[in-house]
């Protein structure tokens, strides 16, 4: 199986906002609709990539995307930058709610992370059944462990967040004071990374990149939020940036992102790919940092259009169905993926089409149906227990812990 998931973190990572989002009052439409955007691109990347053959004894796994122009799906679909902005987002507004509850922002880290021990035990529970399962009725130990080691790897998106998490007061305060000369900063250390990694051969450097480069749609969301926050309070324009400005912005991440590719040493993948000397991803690299930039400035750009999709007919429809719905679709798509594939290959001994080629193409429409159709199935029969109690639950539950 051509899993969607490569070795830690070379992922395209999936796609939920874990923080809360804006308080029901304020709901923010533009938030819930970036968050959904980045779901659909995350999840369709993911279900785009099986390329796998299983012998009877060994399970062989590539990636679909990596062949011919392929890789140029990952410049749109690889929307993990628009997660962190939502998440970062949905932080700064959480922390305006509770600051007005007189909680400190300490205790709400602490309830979020608390808040996650559900989801991910759920997750980690089935895992471990499955495995035991897996191996109880043969499916050779191989095959069953490759998958074990993958399906985890779900997990280093909420490890970054939670890391990034107990920054957002120092942010916002970096945001208001300095504006953006504090999102200069922010862009330009992950580059300096990238220079001492590549430049100086300081390679172990290259692993903060993990944090610095998703800090920086993170430090976005944050400035998206406070900014919004204040001009609700004050009923002005908010200070984000003209659409002009944005969208030129976005222009020029792109045009550097060409750069960076055409120069090296980065590979034209957004995402690992086998036989790459270096994954874009692992860790996250300049190029990935402009397309965070180009991707986080072209949806503000057009932040009033996304904002009227959200809010009406089918994009109304699927904004809500994701915004209720986001660790499911986070921690289980992979699983329906991996479920339905290696029904195919070992329990019924077929081949997957070769990529891209006409059967593909032909084929994809019945894959992505019957993923979806697994994908509802564990959700109703895990899905539940890992999104956790409600919203009134968890504010009910903030209420009553008292400052930090």
């Amino acid at each position: 199986m051509a899993i969607a998931v490569q070795p830690f973190p070379r992922a395209v990572a999936p796609p939920v906002s874990v923080p809360d989002g804006p308080p029901p009052a304020r709901r923010d439409s533009f938030l819930d609709a970036v968050r959904a955007l980045g779901t659909l691109g995350i999840v369709a990347m993911h279900w785009l990539m099986p390329a796998a053959s299983f012998d009877g004894s060994t399970l062989r796994i590539g990636n679909a995307l990596d062949h011919g122009a392929a890789w140029a799906l990952t410049w749109v679909g690889q929307t993990l930058p628009l997660l962190f902005f939502a998440a970062g987002a949905a932080a700064a507004y959480q922390r305006s709610a509770t600051s007005g509850l007189g909680v400190g922002w300490g205790r709400v880290v602490l309830a979020r992370v608390r808040g996650l021990a559900r989801p991910v035990g759920v997750f980690v529970g089935a895992w471990a059944v499955a495995i035991v399962v897996l191996l109880g009725v043969g499916v050779p130990d191989g095959a069953v462990w490759r998958l074990a080691r993958m399906a985890p790897q779900l997990l280093w998106f909420l490890a970054i967040w939670v890391a990034l998490l107990p920054f957002v007061p120092l942010l916002q305060r970096a945001w208001l004071r300095w504006r953006w000369r504090a999102a200069a900063v922010a862009t330009a250390l992950p580059l300096l990374v990238d220079v001492l990694r590549f430049g100086a051969g300081a390679e172990s450097v290259a692993w903060a990149n993990l944090m610095l480069v998703w800090a920086v749609p993170f430090l976005a969301g944050i400035a998206y939020a406070t900014d919004r926050s204040e001009a609700l309070r004050s009923r002005v324009t908010g200070r984000s940036g003209s659409s002009r400005a944005l969208a030129l912005t976005a222009v020029a991440a792109l045009v550097a992102m060409v750069a960076l590719v055409v120069t090296g040493p980065y590979p034209a993948s957004m995402v690992g790919m086998p036989g790459d000397a270096i994954s874009n991803l692992g860790p996250p690299t300049a190029p990935v940092l402009a397309q965070a930039v180009a991707q986080v400035c072209a949806l503000l750009a057009v932040r009033g259009a996304v904002t009227r999709w959200a809010s009406a007919g089918a994009g109304r429809s699927v904004v809500g169905l994701l915004s209720r719905h986001a660790m499911t679709v986070y921690l289980w798509h992979l699983t329906a993926m991996f479920a339905v594939v290696g029904v195919v290959l070992v329990g019924l001994g077929q081949r997957l089409p070769d990529p891209w080629t006409a059967d593909w193409w032909a084929s994809r429409p019945i894959w992505f149906a019957a993923f979806l159709l697994t994908l509802l199935a564990l959700g109703q029969t895990v899905g539940r227990l890992a999104e956790g109690p409600s919203r009134a639950a968890r504010t009910s539950q903030l209420r009553g812990s008292g400052t930090a």
